[in-house]
């Protein structure tokens, strides 16, 4: 197993070792599919099976190809605190300005706005881990499991 890297902890919490643009196993999948669509002229069977009602679905096949496409894209091997992800990350940009190591040295991340925008992929995970990094510091963090996604508890949106 591979160490875990400090520095790939994101401002927000989040651990960008978690996320399939760092890791690469979505994008590599999605190529590898891509590569097999082709080589078997899948667009040929998605135009003729479209034309039948229990292959209506097929009709949305280019779609899927551009999809598939855009997925091969998503990659960032550099980690938010190295220059990867948006360059204009609000999270980022604020915990720079105040020159905090992240959010989980802030003593207003529980009630931070600028996090809520993370909450409708990751749900509270990157709460979760703040509190844990707050608690526990990153080394400890860092030796459990880095939530990626956690559901939010009803009455807490």
């Amino acid at each position: 197993m591979k160490k875990k890297d400090e520095g790939l902890i994101a401002y927000c919490g989040l651990y960008c070792a978690g996320c399939h643009g760092h890791n690469g196993t979505i994008p590599d999948l999605a190529r590898d599919l891509r590569k097999e669509l082709r080589a078997s002229h899948y667009d040929k069977f998605a135009a003729f099976i479209s034309t039948y009602s229990f292959g209506k679905d097929f009709k949305a096949y280019p779609d899927c190809y551009t999809v598939l496409g855009a997925m091969v894209k998503f990659r960032c091997k550099k980690g938010c605190r190295n220059g990867g992800g948006s360059p204009f990350c609000k999270i980022r940009v604020c915990a720079q300005k105040k020159g905090l190591n992240g959010c989980w040295e802030c003593a207003e991340y529980e009630t931070c706005t600028k996090l809520q925008f993370l909450e409708n992929v990751h749900g509270d995970a990157h709460t979760k881990n703040l509190t844990t990094i707050k608690k526990k510091g990153s080394a400890a963090f860092l030796r459990g499991t880095p939530l990626w996604y956690h559901p939010i508890k009803k009455g807490k949106q």
